[in-house]
């Protein structure tokens, strides 16, 4: 991994990069809500994958109650980590996605411990994720952070406890 993980909040700034990633390295299914545009990487789509971002911009107190990070290495956008409010006070759910050429190096990891810094500091005292058992990467991510992992119809469900140590390795 070249240089550190940092997480810098999407604005209008690294908004463009954010795209470029996603849009080089990533299927819109990945890093957005399905939307009515035609398929692939269309203006349509890169107009709603930048709408989508943009509404999170008041970040936990906004209107979506939601964070979301760049995430950067070497200076560098390699994609993008968010956090979310729950209905349960003191919980945030989290979602992460990750350029192709970014996989597979500890990026994600990294990110993700990065996040639940800034979720303590937010006065979060859990973090929770959902993926599906065949995703493997995340899985893997959401372990090597300490998530206690059960899986339910189908997904797998994460919870990472703050007020815990978090792990060593």
């Amino acid at each position: 991994m070249a240089g550190a993980v940092r997480l810098e909040p999407v604005d209008e700034r690294n908004l463009e990069p954010l795209l470029s990633v996603a849009a080089a390295e990533a299927e819109p299914c990945d890093v957005m809500p399905p939307v009515e545009a035609p398929a692939g990487w269309s203006l349509a789509r890169r107009e709603a994958f930048r709408e989508f971002h943009r509404a999170s911009f008041g970040g936990l107190d906004g209107p979506t109650g939601s964070q979301m990070y760049a995430i950067l290495v070497g200076g560098e956008v390699m994609g993008m980590v968010r956090m979310t409010r729950c209905d349960e006070a003191g919980t945030v759910e989290t979602g992460m996605w990750l350029g192709r050429s970014a996989r597979g190096q500890g990026i994600g990891a990294a990110a993700l411990r990065e996040l639940l810094n800034a979720a303590a500091r937010a006065g979060m005292r859990a973090v929770v994720a959902e993926t599906t058992p065949d995703n493997i990467g995340a899985v893997s991510v959401l372990r090597k952070c300490g998530a206690k992992l059960r899986e339910d119809d189908g997904k797998v469900r994460a919870e990472i406890c703050l007020d815990s140590t978090p792990p060593a390795f």
